[in-house]
C-alpha cells in the first residue's frame, strides 16, 4: 500500500483548477495524468523578461514586460491574414500586437480599446515599427496572474500555453510534501545535495541548477537499483528444485560444428547455476550468430535429463516458430517431446498441448506469452528460457515463476549487445553470460554506403543478385512514429519492385495478421520469393541462410543497434553477404557517424557502446519496444556517472542497514512508491 504522505502527488490531475476534458487531452499526449507527472515535467530551459515602462528599438530581439492600452483594430482581407491590435505605452509609443491563425473576437477580447493591460512578449521591428508576434502573457493589471522576470520553458503539446503548464506545475509542486531522506548520509554530503523536495522545487525555479537534477536523476537510478536488489534478495530466500544434467540427450545432439569457447564456458555457468536450491537468475549476451540457441537447448535439455519440464518464451510469433523449428532440426533424432503453444493456436491442437503439459509428456514447450496465462499448467516444470528480455517485464517473469511448484531457473537471452551502464541498469538483478567469439567458418558481412540518389542503380544489383539465385531483404524506414507509415512505405516500395521483378517480391509487415505473416515468411524461406520487403518486424527471428543481401533504406533514420540487427539477418550461412545501407542526403552529424561505424566494424558490443554514446541510454532499446520503464529524470550522462554509486547504495541498504524495515529503509519504500517501483515491495512480502 502506498505511504498515505505520497497520496496527493498521486491525484488524477483533472483535480487541479481548471483542467477539464479540452485541457486533459494535451496533457494527457505528454503523458501528464496525475500530480506526479507533472512534478517530473522538468523545464527544458527558461525565459528571462525584461520590464520597460517605455519601448525602445534598443529593446529588439528581447522579451519585455510593459504596460499596453489597445487604440485600434486592424483585420486582414482574409481569413487567413493576421489580426492586428495598434496599442501604446505609457509614453504613446505605438507597437502593434500581431495574432495568426486567430478570429477577431478573441484579440478583441484580450485587449478592449482603451483598457491598459500588461503585456510580454518578443520586441521585433517590421521596417521602422514596433511588433509583438503572439504576446506570451496579456493580463489586467489588477489580475492575480503574475508576469514572472524569469520563467521557465517546459515541453508542449499543441492547446497548451507555455504560461498555463507554469501554472499547472506550481499547483502540483504545491502537493509535493517534505519526505524522509533515502539516500546514505555519506553520499548525501559528499555531493552537497539537497533534500528530495528542495530539489525538486529548485529544478523548477531554476532550471540551470545541474545539482538539483542530478540529485533526482539519483533518486530515480537509485530507486530501480533498489527494486532489482530487493528481486534478487527475494529470489535467494525462495527454493528451487536443482538440476543436475546426465549429458544422456545433450550428448545425443549432433551439430555440423564445434562449440565455441564462449558456447563452453556460459553452459559451464549455467550449470553451476542451476545445481542450487536458490533459482537461477542469468543474462546470456549474443551478438547475432554467435550461438545463443545452442546454449539455451544445452539448459533446457539439462532440465529434461534430471526429470523436469522447460520452456522457451518469445516476445513475437514469428520469432517463437523460428525457435521451435530450430530447436526440432537440432534435435532430430534426440528422444524429447517438443511443443509449441501461441495465442493462435485453439481448438483439439491447443487442448492436446495443455493436456501434455499437465500430464509431463510434453518436456520442452515453445511460445509466447500464451504460455503463462492460467489455463496452462505444467506437471513440473523446473527451467524457463526467455528470449529478447527487454519486451518482457518483471510482473511477467513473475506470472512464469508461479507455474512451477517451487520457482523455475531462469536464464533470460537478448542478442542486442547491451553496455555495462545499461546491463547493470536494466538487468542489475541478474548474473552476466557473454557470448564473445563467433563460430568458425561465419563471415563478416560487407557494408556499403550508397545516396538513395543511385536507387536504379541498386534496383540494377538486385536484379543480377536475383537472376544469379541469390535472395535479399529490402527493409523501409519508419517515416514517422506510427505502424501505419512504415507500412505504408514497405507497400509502396514493393509495388514499385513487382513491377520490374513481378511474382519473385514478397511484403511482411507488423499489421498483418500472424498466419499471413506465416505464409510470407515460408514462400521467401521456401526461396519461392527472391526479395522480401519489411518493416522492422523482421528486426529478429528470421533466419534465411540463402539471402545474402540486405537493403535498409533511409539507414540514416534508423539507430545504430537497430542498423545491427538487420544487418544479421543475412550472412547466416557460408556465403559471403553484403549489407546496403541506402541514406538521405540532408545527414546529420550522428547519422553521418553512425553510418561510417556500420561501414567499419561488425562488432556489436562495440556498436553498442557508440550507441549508447551517439543516442542516449532512454532511447538505447527503441521507441517501439516495451517492458522497460523509461527513465524520465535521468538522462544518459547521469546514468553513466551515477549508476555504480547508486547500486553500491542499493546493496548498502540492502545486505547492511536492515533493507525495508530499518529507518531508511522505511524513507526507502517513499522512493519505490514515488518511482512506481513498488512491485518490489510486494515481491519481498510475497518471498
Amino acid at each position: 500500500m502506498r505511504p498515505e504522505l505520497l497520496n496527493p502527488l498521486f491525484t488524477e490531475i483533472t483535480a487541479l483548477k481548471g483542467v477539464g476534458n479540452a485541457l486533459a487531452k494535451p496533457l494527457e499526449r505528454l503523458g501528464l495524468a496525475r500530480m506526479v507527472d507533472l512534478a517530473f515535467h522538468l523545464p527544458t530551459g527558461w525565459v528571462e523578461r525584461k520590464r520597460v515602462s517605455a519601448l525602445s528599438h534598443e529593446d529588439v530581439g528581447q522579451i519585455i514586460i510593459t504596460t499596453l492600452t489597445a487604440t485600434d483594430y486592424r483585420a486582414g482581407g482574409s481569413s487567413r491574414a493576421p489580426f492586428r491590435v495598434v496599442a501604446q505605452d505609457e509614453a504613446g509609443n505605438i507597437v502593434t500586437l500581431v495574432y495568426f491563425g486567430k478570429n477577431s473576437g478573441w484579440p478583441r477580447k484580450l485587449f478592449p480599446l482603451g483598457e491598459p493591460r500588461l503585456v510580454s512578449g518578443k520586441l521585433e521591428a517590421w521596417s521602422d515599427q514596433l511588433q509583438i508576434i503572439h504576446p506570451d502573457h496579456v493580463e489586467p493589471l489588477n489580475s492575480d496572474h503574475d508576469v514572472k522576470l524569469r520563467e521557465p520553458v517546459y515541453p508542449l503539446s499543441e492547446g497548451l500555453t507555455n504560461a498555463r503548464m507554469n501554472d499547472l506545475i506550481a499547483q502540483a509542486l504545491e502537493r509535493a510534501p517534505e519526505l524522509p531522506e533515502w539516500i546514505d548520509a555519506s553520499v548525501l554530503g559528499s555531493h552537497h545535495w539537497k533534500g528530495w523536495r528542495d530539489a525538486l522545487l529548485t529544478v523548477h525555479a531554476t532550471p540551470e541548477s545541474r545539482e538539483a537534477r542530478r540529485r533526482l536523476a539519483y533518486d530515480e537510478i537509485f530507486s530501480g537499483q533498489l527494486a532489482l536488489m530487493l528481486v534478487r534478495a527475494a529470489s535467494r530466500k525462495r527454493k528451487a528444485q536443482p538440476i543436475q544434467p546426465t549429458g544422456r540427450l545433450r550428448d545425443a545432439v549432433k551439430l555440423p560444428f564445434d562449440p565455441t569457447g564462449a558456447q563452453r564456458r556460459s553452459v559451464m555457468e549455467i550449470d553451476g547455476d542451476i545445481a542450487q536450491s536458490a533459482p537461477m537468475l542469468r543474462l546470456l549476451q549474443g551478438d547475432v550468430g554467435s550461438g545463443k540457441t545452442w546454449v539455451a537447448l544445452m539448459a533446457l535439455l539439462g532440465a529434461v535429463e534430471s526429470g523436469m519440464q522447460a520452456a522457451m518464451l518469445a516476445p513475437t510469433e514469428i520469432l517463437a516458430r523460428q525457435h521451435y523449428e530450430t530447436l526440432r532440426g537440432m534435435l532430430s533424432g534426440v528422444p524429447v517431446n517438443i511443443a509449441i503453444l501461441t495465442g493462435r493456436d485453439k481448438g483439439k491442437t491447443r487442448e492436446a498441448t495443455l493436456m501434455g503439459l499437465a500430464d509431463g509428456s510434453i518436456d520442452i514447450l515453445v511460445g509466447t506469452h500464451a504460455i503463462f496465462q492460467e489455463a496452462v499448467t505444467y506437471k513440473n516444470l523446473g527451467l524457463v528460457v526467455i528470449d529478447e528480455q527487454h519486451r518482457f517485464g518483471v510482473n511477467q517473469r513473475v506470472m512464469l515463476a508461479q507455474k512451477a511448484r517451487l520457482n523455475p531457473h531462469m536464464l533470460v537471452m537478448t542478442a542486442t549487445p547491451i553496455p555495462r551502464t545499461l546491463t547493470l541498469t536494466y538487468y542489475g538483478d541478474m548474473e552476466v553470460s557473454r557470448l564473445d567469439e563467433m563460430p568458425p567458418g561465419r563471415q563478416p558481412i560487407k557494408t556499403l554506403v550508397m545516396s538513395i540518389d543511385k536507387l536504379d542503380e541498386v534496383v540494377d544489383g538486385l536484379g543480377r543478385h536475383i537472376a544469379a539465385g541469390g535472395q535479399a531483404y529490402w527493409v523501409c524506414p519508419l517515416v514517422e512514429e506510427s505502424e501505419v507509415s512504415d507500412q505504408a512505405a514497405a507497400e509502396a516500395r514493393a509495388e514499385a519492385l513487382k513491377m520490374r521483378f513481378g511474382d519473385r517480391i514478397a511484403l511482411v509487415h507488423g499489421r498483418m495478421k500472424g498466419h499471413e505473416k506465416d505464409a510470407v515468411m515460408e514462400r521467401f524461406a521456401s526461396g519461392q520469393a527472391s526479395v522480401l520487403v519489411a518493416t522492422t518486424v523482421i528486426e529478429v527471428g528470421v533466419d534465411v541462410p540463402n539471402a545474402t543481401l540486405m537493403i535498409i533504406e533511409g539507414a540514416d533514420r534508423f539507430g545504430l543497434a537497430q542498423l545491427h540487427q538487420l544487418r544479421g539477418r543475412v550472412g547466416r550461412g557460408d556465403k559471403a553477404s553484403t549489407c546496403l545501407l541506402l541514406r538521405g542526403n540532408a545527414l546529420s552529424e550522428t547519422a553521418r557517424a553512425r553510418l561510417a561505424l556500420m561501414r567499419e566494424t561488425n562488432d556489436g558490443f562495440l556498436i553498442a557502446e557508440e550507441d549508447l554514446r551517439l543516442r542516449g541510454a532512454g532511447d538505447y532499446l527503441g521507441t517501439r519496444q516495451s517492458g522497460e520503464q523509461k527513465f524520465r529524470l535521468a538522462g544518459d550522462e547521469d546514468i553513466s556517472d551515477l549508476i555504480d554509486m547508486a547500486r553500491d547504495d542499493a546493496r548498502l541498504l540492502v545486505e547492511r542497514d536492515g533493507g525495508l524495515d530499518s529507518e531508511r529503509g522505511k524513507a526507502a519504500r517513499h522512493c519505490l512508491y514515488l518511482f512506481e517501483r513498488d512491485a518490489a515491495v510486494g515481491l519481498l512480502k510475497g518471498g
